[in-house]
């Protein structure tokens, strides 16, 4: 199952590259939703081999998930790599300067399944999957929109 969106920033692709990967914000955020998450590299950096392991609840059952960045191509683009309970995820978060002030910002995700349960549970992600794509799609404006006004702010 795949998604593609696409999304045009008005930010340079310099300071739209220092809001995607700003891993430490993603990080307080998944903690703000309940979930918990250990970065498991000691790197200052960020980049190809860091890797974090998040424990969530999805579906009334404790799950646990292994996420590492494959790619780092800084300001192009990053590849992550995640894996849970017999689902692969590939992410694939790339950026276009389209002028000096504007960026597109495209995201591909792929999701594959490699068990029996997993594969059912992504059948019932594909009967859902107009509303998935419309919650990713309203994520990621909201997330453009917040860039722009920070943005805004600093210039």
């Amino acid at each position: 199952m795949n998604f593609d969106l696409k999304e045009d920033v008005a930010a340079p692709i310099d300071v739209l590259w220092g809001e995607v990967t700003d891993f430490s914000s993603f990080e307080r955020s998944i903690l703000r939703r309940g979930a918990d998450v250990e970065r498991l590299d000691r790197n200052a950096e960020y980049g190809v081999g860091s890797a974090w392991d998040l424990s969530f609840s999805f579906r009334g059952k404790q799950r646990s998930a292994r996420s590492e960045i494959e790619n780092f191509d800084g300001p192009n683009e990053f590849r992550v790599e995640s894996v849970s309970s017999g689902i692969e995820v590939s992410t694939v978060v790339e950026l276009v300067a389209l002028s000096r002030g504007r960026t597109r910002l495209s995201i591909a995700i792929e999701i594959s399944a490699k068990t029996l349960s997993s594969r059912l549970l992504l059948q019932s992600m594909k009967l859902a999957r107009g509303t998935l794509t419309n919650r990713l799609k309203q994520r990621l404006a909201d997330f453009a929109k917040d860039v722009e006004e920070r943005q805004q702010r600093n210039a």
